[in-house]
């Protein structure tokens, strides 16, 4: 029996997998995301230990012998997150979310001063890596950043609650901008550039290797075995590619969940950073991924709900699915789903969220409809420049929470064209990879034999007359970012923090 424990941004959610690989049971825990001023996002580090303990909680109650039986632990996570530990290990600040976008003078500075950072790391500065962030808090909160004993990604900080130890996978850590991603070890040049050394650093693993054990009274009042050990896990994206089994060169998934991600596994490194494209470690050995990122996927369905009074986003898709029923055509209607900025293709953490093309008869399921496309456009554009770096992507499974709407997936396809396949159980992706990688860390089974693509219930291929009717606004769409980038950047709210 092996644990699977993934912290996203919207809550903590916790797998039982058996030795046949299949779930014995899920349990998940709300988390909240703190924004105290415009284009902050943060959380209290303390709450994602609490949800955990939650998560874990319900599943022993739920399962009391398959917890008795866990023989390992594995970990994903939420990526990027800044957490400032002093020399007691006690938190200094929330910490700073992957999708803050309030660094953005700081990774100009990165780059000023490391000339070859996107040759050491394999990608641009962007505001939601880590580095940058530091940067602000040495210049905004010099007597937290002096504090700083230890800097660790969110994920790492819930192994330092559970066995005591600083430690991290290499898939993480290559989101950070202190990674020499094509050698798998830290980079003395970056970290120096962000004024840190190695020491602050935690120590490297691959993703299915041990980092050590639960601490006595963590198993205790988790109900799993003394000594468990705890594989180092992996980032999100790449833990959710160990899930559903895109670890072979080529092979793809598309993730719909809070952002949004297309993924490709290669067995080189193959960067395109100025095109916005990150080129990461995977969370296997000898392998690495390049993927594009986009800030705000199925979040702007929750927030078109809300803007729209719909009871919630299930209530939404079923009238946008009417409507297309019924017929129904949206016009000129266009939206921009940069409500968090946006990473790839843009690098551009001012972008906003705009709706274009509004008239009177534009009502709720118009809005559902615009939304749906065009988080789909901008899924398309991200696989543009995955391509430009690498071969064709010909299929894509799909993961994540958004994977769960048929007309999203009609959407999806036609705007990509390309076939998207729904693996059973997709939905939870990054804690059955944590899951497979706990296992490989206790077993030492070879990567192919446990990570095998999971079984696909449903293949959704691109419809033409879709693809046709959607031409226009997919051609609106495009331009548009370009003609408001500039006014993106006036009307930014300046940080409070300078």
């Amino acid at each position: 029996m092996y644990l699977g424990i993934d912290l996203g941004t919207s809550g903590v959610k916790a797998v039982l997998v058996d030795e046949a690989q299949r779930f014995v049971g899920q349990a998940a825990a709300p988390l909240e995301v703190g924004r105290p001023h415009p284009l902050w996002s943060e959380q209290d580090p303390e709450d994602w230990w609490t949800a955990t303990g939650r998560a874990v909680a319900a599943l022993r109650a739920a399962h009391p012998r398959e917890m008795a039986a866990v023989r390992g632990v594995g970990l994903s996570g939420q990526m990027h997150g800044a957490t400032l530990l002093d020399a007691s290990d006690r938190v200094l600040r929330p910490a700073i979310l992957w999708n803050d976008g309030r660094s953005g003078d700081e990774c100009r500075e990165l780059e000023r001063r490391v000339p070859e950072l996107r040759r050491l790391t394999g990608n641009r500065a962007m505001p939601g890596f880590t580095a940058p962030k530091l940067l602000w808090v040495a210049r905004h909160e010099p007597d937290r950043f002096a504090a700083t004993a230890h800097v660790l990604l969110p994920k790492d900080y819930l192994r330092l609650r559970m066995t005591g130890d600083h430690a991290s996978d290499l898939s993480d850590s290559a989101g950070t901008l202190w990674l020499d991603v094509g050698r798998r070890c830290w980079s003395a040049e970056m970290l120096a550039a962000t004024g840190l050394d190695e020491a602050q650093m935690p120590r490297l693993y691959e993703g299915s290797q041990a980092t050590g054990t639960l601490r006595a009274e963590v198993a205790a009042g988790w109900g799993v075995p003394a000594g468990t050990p705890v594989a180092a896990g992996a980032g999100d994206n790449a833990a959710g590619a160990v899930g559903v089994g895109v670890v072979a060169p080529g092979s793809a998934f598309l993730s719909l969940g809070t952002s949004g991600v297309i993924f490709v596994s290669g067995d080189r490194f193959s960067p395109n950073p100025d095109r916005g494209v990150h080129a990461f470690c995977h969370a296997l050995p000898r392998r690495w991924h390049q993927m594009s990122v986009m800030l705000s996927a199925a979040s702007c369905l929750t927030f078109a709900a809300r803007l729209t009074g719909a009871d919630d986003e299930a209530a939404l898709l079923r009238e946008a699915e009417a409507d297309v029923a019924a017929g129904s055509d949206i016009g000129p209607l266009v939206f921009l789903p940069y409500l968090s900025g946006e990473r790839t293709p843009h690098n551009d953490p001012h972008a906003k969220g705009v709706f274009f093309g509004l008239t009177h008869d534009s009502g709720r399921s118009a809005l559902a409809r615009a939304v749906l496309e065009g988080v789909a456009f901008a899924f398309a554009d991200g696989l543009e420049v995955l391509e430009e770096a690498g071969d064709r992507v010909e299929r894509l499974l799909v993961i994540g929470g958004g994977a769960r709407s048929p007309l999203w997936g009609r959407i999806l396809a036609s705007a990509l064209d390309r076939p998207l396949d729904y693996p059973a159980g997709g939905e939870v992706g990054p804690a059955f990879g944590a899951a497979r990688l706990a296992r490989l860390a206790v077993t030492g089974e070879a990567p192919e034999e446990v990570c095998r693509p999971l079984e696909v219930r449903d293949t959704v291929r691109p419809d033409p007359a879709l693809s046709r009717a959607m031409a226009g606004r997919r051609r609106l769409f495009r331009r548009l970012y370009g003609d408001l980038r500039a006014a993106f950047r006036e009307s930014a709210v300046p940080d409070p923090g300078g």
